[in-house]
């Protein structure tokens, strides 16, 4: 019989912890020790099982997997619904990939949280969040992952929380094919392509809040990211672009419509000791790139090197109806330009109440005021952009500092998922201070 086969559960004074024990299956095919229905338990790595992958194995919807510090040299791969992963220490738990492995962690099955534990030197994914068993298998795209034929099939509902994912080589935490989720309180660094990357849903129903994204190629990305899909409270400085929202042939659920991106600091996004981004963008806060219907609202925008927020489009996919409005734009290249290399531009795109200084064409602020009627063309211009310095190695990228803690992650019980995660209320999420720029004494400026 293996070792981790069948099992019994025992309750340590009011607290269930998983006890591994033989035991022998009846003459009717049942097994004695069967877990009583509605039993959840805690499963303690190394205490309970030897790897997080054997204590995932073994875990029931509803369990906790709790892992001790160490440095744990696995891909751990989820396809238990309802369960939760957390690290007793989010800095001392570390899952290393020594650049062996494709990813960290897989959340392949529906209401799987994550929590409180480090993700590193995978090389591709940090934390890979998807309903795509292309995916899955590993298969590396330019912008996340070109599936064929494969129909487009949704994980439901996950939360990324209290993560910290460096030094990945193609994206920190990436939710692909994946709806009703949440990425919050994560660090990402060192990401190749981006830190936080969201592809192919439509509707998202996906919240990205309060997450730090620093020293990336790019610090968020959407792509094909659609409807109900919100970027909201995060700080993304220090990356060579901070934020991008833009469509892309390689991935299904074209064109990316309907994001709201609001109360983020984008800063200084023109840092050299970073991995190159694969477009060879630099000195970037926002753009925008064959995206439609996006809101981005009282935005920070301070001291990217090339332009604050650029629209530009594909060759095919036109930039409409995005929408810019409060936002505070300083020190940048460019506050807002809108650029078109082709034929393809967009229309009814506008802006409304910005505090900024130079817009590309001139005097957009006066001529493109929201709301504008859908049809009305989008100017293009031009400007002088810095060239892009030469990168680093994703793997040679500042080691980050100590984050912030899950709140009592040793006695805090498993993480239970609602279907859709609550969206937030835009209109109460402040313009950050300019205070907060004083906080990336981390960064490198240029």
């Amino acid at each position: 019989m293996p070792r981790f086969g069948r099992r019994m559960m025992v309750a340590v004074l009011g607290t269930l912890t998983l006890v591994l024990i033989s035991c022998s299956t009846g003459e009717n095919g049942s097994d004695q020790g069967r877990r009583p229905t509605g039993t959840h338990v805690t499963i303690r790595v190394p205490a309970d099982a030897p790897t997080i992958s054997a204590a995932v194995s073994l875990a029931q919807s509803g369990d906790l997997v709790l892992v001790a510090p160490g440095e744990y040299h696995e891909s751990v791969k989820i396809s238990t619904a309802h369960i939760t992963l957390r690290g007793e220490s989010r800095d001392k738990v570390v899952i290393d990939g020594r650049l062996q492995q494709a990813n960290g962690v897989v959340l392949a099955a529906p209401g799987v949280a994550v929590e409180n534990l480090t993700v590193q030197n995978n090389t591709q994914n940090g934390v890979l969040v998807t309903g795509s068993a292309a995916a899955v298998a590993g298969l590396p795209g330019h912008r996340g992952y070109n599936t064929g034929n494969e129909p487009v099939t949704f994980l439901k509902s996950f939360l990324v929380s209290y993560v910290t994912a460096t030094r990945n080589g193609l994206y920190g935490i990436y939710a692909f094919s994946a709806q009703d989720g949440v990425i919050e309180h994560s660090y990402t660094s060192g990401g190749a392509d981006s830190g936080i990357y969201v592809g192919q849903c439509k509707p998202c129903r996906i919240v990205v809040r309060d997450n730090i994204a620093e020293l990336n190629a790019v610090g968020y990305e959407g792509t094909n990211a659609s409807g109900d899909m919100y970027v909201v409270g995060n700080r993304l400085v220090g990356n060579r672009v901070g934020l991008t929202t833009n469509s892309d042939h390689q991935e299904k659920l074209l064109p990316q419509q309907g994001a709201v991106i609001v109360g983020n600091l984008i800063a200084d996004n023109q840092q050299t000791p970073t991995p190159e981004q694969a477009d060879g963008g630099w000195g970037i806060g926002v753009g925008i790139d064959g995206g439609s219907d996006n809101q981005f609202v009282r935005n920070r925008i301070a001291g990217n090197a090339n332009a604050g927020l650029v629209i530009t489009a594909t060759a095919d996919l036109p930039s409409d109806g995005n929408q810019i409005v409060d936002n505070t734009f300083a020190a940048n290249g460019v506050d807002v330009g809108w650029k078109f290399p082709t034929a393809t531009r967009g229309r009814g795109n506008c802006l409304r109440g910005n505090d900024l200084r130079t817009t590309v064409p001139a005097q957009l602020a006066a001529s493109a005021t929201c709301p504008l009627p859908a049809d009305s063309p989008t100017p293009s211009g031009t400007w002088v952009t810095p060239k892009a310095p030469g990168g680093i190695p994703f793997t040679d990228v500042a080691a980050p500092g100590a984050q912030p803690q899950f709140p009592n992650a040793t006695t805090t019980g498993a993480t239970a998922l609602p279907d859709v995660p609550a969206l937030p209320d835009t209109a109460s999420i402040p313009l950050p201070s300019a205070s907060l720029l004083a906080g990336s004494a981390r960064v490198q400026t240029s």
